[in-house]
């Protein structure tokens, strides 16, 4: 890893300074390196001992680092920096030990912010709590069609502190940005950013939905150029108008249906934009037609126009933003069409692990045999199957906390069939997606939707939806 790119300032200032990694792990363990290289007497510490703890902390110590395992709660005599990584929960003895030492706590962004040179890429930020990623991604692929060096960065598994402290120089970079890593960078300051919605999610890390919006809001401090705002989420033009950002930076909002003065929307299939135009008040500019978003589901093309809002204010053609979105390719997961069997299609949306990202993904569709159900973390599901149950053929229940959809299904939609499978073993899926076949006739879809995380039954939701992709390509070639 290069470190050419590094102002000598934080360079001199952390060099010999004593500072605490809080967490080993995806952030941990580069930002060790990084305060390392640069002089600092490094102490990390990690709350378990596990093998992948031990494998780390073997690879830091024989770099001289001191490592304490099965400890994160004690601060480490002599602290005068915790670099910390983004999971850990505001309320740890750690923080509060720091509080009382006057021990400033910085997240791994924060550190990648304050180690950028000077003549380093601007950022464009996204969070909110689902389509971040996908959002991160088509901003990228806009970015790159304009012809500009670049890289999705951030809580999207490339690491910030590898894009900033890396030898290859970018033009600018698309950023992703969790409620975790926003909450541990103070000093973020972004050219332009966008909140993408807001739900009650991680609520048992941040306290309250206050303190999750308040954290979320952070994005938009010291925004240089624009602030982009979903029309139809209040919440998030809520965060717009509490920010304090620089002389001339302008609200834009994003809707999905005929946009105003400063906003892009939808007109008769087209996405355009009337905030990045000459005469905005009587002018529009054509960027993409919905055909030119995979999937052109609704919230995906909420998502495109957040990325072409944040592309159009870095100054990007529109052709760009046509030719960028037409590239792009969603992960793995994210609402994609495993296969059409008896006339019904099967779709894959195991990304969806919370209410609100079941809700737009239920609304794509007309005629729905619903797989939900995992960990519920402590969600409820009233509201989703109130809007939902129009759409509803049939739902097919899975996991610990199947029950609470069941009982909401019962109160919203009793006309409903539902069928409660009371299994968590490897078959489970297939008997899931073979129950959804029953209930399912020519013309429906079968989602797999979860609003759930999956860790009661599989590793990850990428295990959950390949166990789904699995078991209906088994339905697909038993019928060959």
């Amino acid at each position: 890893m290069g470190s050419g790119q590094v102002t000598s300032s934080v360079s001199s200032e952390l060099k010999g300074k004593h500072v605490t990694v809080a967490g080993l792990g995806v952030s941990g363990l580069p930002a060790a390196k990084v305060l390392h290289g640069l002089g600092a007497i490094v102490t990390a510490v990690n709350d378990g001992a596990d093998e992948r703890a031990q494998a780390q902390a073997a690879e830091l110590e024989a770099l001289g680092i001191t490592v304490r395992l099965g400890d994160g709660d004690t601060l480490p005599e002599g602290t005068e920096l915790i670099v910390t990584a983004p999971g850990w929960k505001p309320d740890k003895p750690l923080f509060a030990a720091a509080e009382r030492a006057g021990v400033p706590v910085w997240g791994d962004v924060e550190l990648a912010w304050r180690l950028r040179g000077p003549d380093a890429a601007p950022w464009l930020a996204v969070t909110g709590t689902n389509g971040k990623t996908t959002t991160v991604q088509m901003l990228a692929s806009i970015l790159k069609a304009a012809g500009l060096r670049t890289a999705a960065v951030g809580n999207i598994g490339v690491s910030l502190l590898d894009a900033v402290l890396g030898e290859e120089r970018y033009d600018v970079l698309a950023v992703e940005l969790s409620s975790y890593q926003l909450h541990w960078a103070p000093s973020l300051r972004a050219h332009s950013a966008a909140v993408l919605n807001l739900a009650p999610d991680h609520l048992d890390w941040h306290g309250s939905m206050e303190a999750y919006a308040a954290d979320k809001g952070r994005i938009y401090e010291g925004n240089s150029v624009a602030c982009v705002y979903n029309a139809a989420d209040k919440a998030t033009e809520d965060l717009v108008r509490e920010a304090d950002v620089e002389e001339g930076c302008r609200a834009i909002g994003f809707t999905l249906g005929t946009p105003g003065p400063s906003q892009l929307g939808v007109v008769e299939g087209i996405l355009v934009d009337r905030a990045f135009v000459e005469n905005r008040q009587k002018n529009a500019q054509e960027l993409a037609e919905v055909a030119d978003v995979n999937p052109p589901a609704p919230h995906n093309i909420a998502n495109a126009l957040a990325a072409a809002a944040l592309a159009r204010a870095y100054g990007v053609p529109a052709k760009a933003v046509r030719d960028g979105l037409r590239a792009f390719t969603p992960d793995a997961h994210r609402i994609a069409h495993v296969a059409d069997v008896d006339g019904v299609a099967y779709v894959d949306d195991s990304k969806a692990t919370n209410t609100h990202a079941a809700e737009a993904s239920l609304a794509a569709y007309e005629s729905i045999v619903w797989i939900a159900g995992g960990l519920a973390k402590g969600a409820t599901f009233d509201e989703l199957v109130t809007k939902s149950a129009p759409r509803l053929r049939g739902a097919v229940l899975i996991g610990a906390d199947r029950a609470l959809i069941r009982e909401a299904l019962a109160r919203h939609a009793p006309e409903v069939p539902v069928v409660d499978l009371d299994r968590t073993d490897t078959g489970a899926m297939r008997a899931a997606v073979q129950e959804a076949r029953r209930l399912a006739q020519a013309g429906d879809t079968v989602l797999l939707a979860p609003a759930c995380a999956s860790m009661d039954m599989f590793a990850n939701y990428n295990k959950r939806g390949d166990a789904f992709a699995d078991a209906v390509r088994e339905l697909g070639s038993a019928d060959g």
